[in-house]
């Protein structure tokens, strides 16, 4: 049932379920000396009311337990699979056990026939109403409750902690799923150290942004780390990940673009792999840059035809690398029906104070959503890298940006 307006008068819906006529009389004329407004409809078995209640919902069923296709406790699981009414049991004198039983299986409330008075059939009706709609809310917020709780297990598979053993590199990131309500899309990123010293990054995002585009996300994400981790690199990752990516995906019209990153402070060198992905930001103190590099195709797309060249940079003894997914560039900013763009990226970038990384990632967050006048329909994900060679002393920033969702 739904709640009346303040401003309106209540009314219930009640179906009578009732095979004596003389019973079902005496129902009727104690509904009728009530002050409960109401309109009454009567059934005479249960399979009658399962049909009346798919074909008109009510609020409450006055359910008599024993009838021609139906009796005791079984009569009330015979109807409350049919309907979200409140269900009263109708007993009998000689049945003292029949009205608890009838509560123990789902019924709100039980009336022995032949005590009841006109006040308490209005006080049963109304009470009983009530209860159902607070198991109903409860039922509901225990189903959210569940639902956030796997969300943050998705989301924790697409935002985990970065592997970072060295000082000199610093992991920041944020991220925000597309869907109204929702705390993950099919975005994802992941940081790693292995033992030679070297820091591997990925950021990656798989087209859609329902429940299959997340799960495939968090899929590939663990898949990249545990490669990675195990000594797979470059362009034989990327073709592991594709193999991945198809026997995982729901369906063939998925794919995937991400970037790869290999960032080794010891050869000061930063080598690039894009798969369908666009370029990283590059972060100096001369300014920022969209960084110059090869493409490859998306994952999935062309299965085992891919091939995804390296570009390999001189890495600056400080600096920034920012990688993203499209979301935020894709925004519009004016009503004209204008991109933001990479161009309009950089833009906002030289306003900002880059030196503290989560703030910095902030603020670019919240201006490019401001300037899309909050029309926020993409997921979007950001990195950033910070390093600082031994030479240039220890990193003013250390720590990861906590993900925002």
């Amino acid at each position: 049932m739904t709640a009346p307006a303040a401003d309106q008068a209540e009314r219930y819906d009640v179906l009578l379920v009732e095979d004596d006529d003389g019973d079902a009389l005496l129902v009727e004329e104690l509904l009728l000396d009530t002050d409960l407004p109401h309109s009454l409809k009567r059934c005479r078995t249960a399979a009658e009311a399962r049909l009346a209640l798919e074909t008109a919902p009510v609020d409450c069923v006055l359910l008599d337990l024993h009838l021609p296709d139906a009796s005791g406790v079984e009569t009330v699981h015979a109807v409350q699979g049919d309907t979200n009414a409140a269900i009263i049991v109708l007993t009998g004198l000689d049945e003292p056990r029949a009205g608890v039983d009838a509560l123990a299986a789902g019924a709100q409330d039980y009336l022995v026939k032949g005590t009841v008075e006109p006040e308490l059939m209005q006080r049963a009706v109304r009470y009983a109403v009530q209860r159902k709609q607070a198991e109903r809310a409860n039922a509901a917020l225990q189903i959210g409750r569940l639902r956030a709780a796997e969300n943050a297990r998705l989301e924790r598979g697409l935002l985990p902690e970065p592997l970072l053993s060295s000082a000199a590199v610093t992991a920041s990131s944020r991220y925000y799923p597309g869907r109204a309500q929702a705390l993950l899309g099919g975005d994802f990123l992941d940081v790693v150290q292995t033992d030679d010293g070297q820091v591997h990054a990925v950021i990656g995002d798989v087209s859609g942004h329902g429940p299959d585009a997340a799960a495939l996300g968090v899929c590939l994400r663990i898949a990249w780390r545990a490669l990675t981790l195990g000594g797979h690199r470059d362009q034989h990752l990327l073709r592991l990940l594709e193999q991945i990516h198809i026997a995982e995906r729901a369906g063939s019209d998925l794919f995937t673009t991400c970037t790869l990153i290999t960032l080794d402070a010891e050869a000061a060198t930063l080598t690039l792999h894009l798969a369908g992905h666009h370029e990283p930001l590059i972060t100096t103190p001369d300014g920022t840059r969209q960084v110059v590099a090869a493409h490859g195709i998306a994952l999935g797309i062309a299965p085992g035809l891919g091939a995804w060249p390296a570009t390999t940079l001189a890495l600056p003894p400080e600096g920034a690398l920012t990688a993203y997914t499209d979301g935020l560039v894709e925004g519009f900013v004016d009503g004209t029906g204008t991109r933001l763009g990479v161009d309009g990226l950089l833009g906002i970038i030289d306003t900002l104070d880059t030196s503290d990384p989560g703030t910095h990632l902030d603020r670019l967050i919240a201006r490019t959503r401001a300037l899309n006048a909050e029309r926020h329909t993409d997921d979007l994900a950001v990195l950033r890298l910070d390093w600082r060679t031994e030479a240039s002393g220890p990193p003013t920033t250390a720590g990861r940006g906590a993900p925002h969702a």
